[in-house]
């Protein structure tokens, strides 16, 4: 079990499952937000308080969702555009997380013209 937090505290949660890869993606929010995700299935996610305090981003097909928290303003996680029933969680907001510890796989979209 892995416990998470945004920054002022006010969202936690915790992953039930061990978090063995890492992805890096190059997304236009991704880029910007420049966050290292780890993945698992979204049975293996709990928000354990602060629900109501998360922010929902969503653009184009609106199928992921990405959360923030609304005070401090951190991305916690998201809900995967290809994988709706996974998710990925900004590991930097795990406790005791080594970010280095994981195979990481880089995320490669590319623009058609």
């Amino acid at each position: 079990m892995l416990a998470g937090s945004c920054h002022c505290g006010a969202v936690r949660f915790r992953v039930d499952a061990p978090i063995a890869e890492l992805t890096t993606c190059d997304c236009s929010l991704c880029v910007k937000r420049n966050a290292r995700d780890g993945e698992g299935s979204a049975r293996d996610l709990t928000v354990l308080e602060g629900e109501a305090m998360l922010t929902l981003y969503e653009w184009n097909t609106r199928v992921a969702k990405h959360y923030f928290c609304r005070r401090c303003g951190i991305y916690v996680f998201h809900r995967k555009r290809s994988a709706p029933d996974h998710f990925g969680v900004n590991v930097f907001c795990l406790e005791g997380f080594d970010a280095a510890s994981g195979a990481e796989r880089s995320h490669v979209f590319m623009l058609t013209q």
